[in-house]
């Protein structure tokens, strides 16, 4: 009788990696171990901020006296007990996460460092190195340029009606918050540098879609500076332009 030969049914080949999209070091954690290490490394990462917040707050008489300085001719009042104490406090809190950033960005990098593959590897150090270097020239934009021109708008519209006599506390949130945002905003060529990089958005589309980037930026101006006046929403949209279309450059640049 005629027996059809054995149909022998091969197993999948596995997908071979490239070099570049292997893991390095490669280690087994159960999903308890990860927990544990998250909340380690939180830990450690707050502690740096208060140990930075500590060491900013004995010197916070002379970073208020600096942050006080684009406001020349402004007569500053504590309009509360312990007014100027929690301005302190908050001075020191503000600059404490600014001096401990590094330390808390090497516990971020070092969470997320085992999952990464080689090719992501590469890309990390230039993110966060540019990254940072961003967010401080965002800070010292702010400084040197929107704080400036609200204050010296705010000052001027009212001259002539009003005696400048502000809330030392009112002035600080206005001012760290306005830095601070800043610096958040002058992220945006990371994010197109990523974006790029993965493949998500070339080039050439982030150019297609400038309108909606100008839209965007206007909205982006209005949001981020705590003020009203034109001049600070009108710098803040134009850095921003500025920086995506730099960014632009940059994917175009890696060949994206």
């Amino acid at each position: 009788m005629y027996q059809p030969p054995e149909t022998v049914v091969k197993s999948p080949t596995p997908p071979v990696l490239e070099p570049e999209d292997e893991l390095p070091d490669e280690v087994e954690m159960s999903l308890f171990d990860h927990l544990e290490e998250l909340r380690q490394r939180i830990f450690w990462a707050l502690g740096g901020i208060a140990l930075g917040a500590g060491i900013c707050f004995w010197f916070s008489k002379p970073l208020v006296q600096f942050l006080e300085l684009p406001a020349q001719g402004v007569k500053f009042l504590q309009l509360a007990p312990g007014e100027y104490f929690f301005v302190s406090l908050k001075v020191a809190g503000y600059s404490g996460a600014l001096v401990a950033s590094p330390w808390v960005l090497y516990q971020i990098v070092a969470f997320v460092l085992p999952g990464l593959t080689r090719r992501e590897r590469r890309l990390l150090g230039p993110v966060v190195i540019g990254s940072g270097i961003l967010f401080l020239a965002g800070l010292g934009f702010a400084y040197t340029l929107l704080v400036p021109a609200a204050l010296r708008f705010f000052i001027s519209y009212g001259a002539d009606v009003v005696e400048q006599l502000w809330s030392i506390d009112r002035y600080f949130e206005f001012v760290l918050l306005l830095m601070f945002s800043t610096g958040l905003a002058f992220q945006v060529p990371v994010v197109q540098l990523l974006l790029g990089l993965l493949g998500i958005v070339s080039s050439s589309q982030m150019l297609a879609g400038w309108r909606y980037v100008v839209l965007g930026g206007a909205v982006l101006g209005a949001v981020l500076t705590p003020s009203t006046d034109p001049v600070t929403q009108s710098l803040l949209a134009g850095a921003v332009l500025g920086l995506y279309f730099g960014g632009i450059g940059l994917v175009k640049l890696v060949g994206r």
